[in-house]
């Protein structure tokens, strides 16, 4: 299960791969940098992110319907902080679904082999 440190280092990760390491320093980068004021990220990179979290997470974690829930001033205000909180609500839920998922599998198998005669 992933950290909130985890997350960060990989949001991180991904910020230097795009913006390129001589602009950003990965240390600079914490839960308070802001996208707009801090990184000045353009809309272009937003979608480098976008296929980045995608390519790491999968379909789970969709930083595009992430900003469609949000007003102008609250993407212009949006953190790393918050995509990194929202990245690990999403993976904690996705486990979740997949562990109970898995339970009700292990318990399903386990209720039909005991009800299943034996050759004997």
């Amino acid at each position: 299960m992933a950290t909130t440190t985890d997350v960060l280092a990989e949001i991180t990760g991904m910020l230097v791969e795009i913006l390129g390491d001589e602009f950003l320093i990965a240390d600079e980068v914490t839960m308070s940098t802001s996208f707009n004021e801090d990184l000045a990220l353009e809309s272009i990179e937003f979608v480098a992110l976008a296929e980045l979290l995608y390519e790491r997470y999968g379909s789970e974690v969709d930083l595009m319907g992430f900003l469609a829930e949000k007003d102008m001033d609250a993407i212009l205000a949006m953190s790393v902080g918050d995509l990194v909180t929202h990245i690990t609500l999403v993976t904690h839920a996705s486990l979740a679904r997949t562990s109970s998922a898995a339970a009700g599998s292990t318990a399903r198998a386990t209720a039909t082999a005991s009800a299943t005669p034996t050759a004997g």
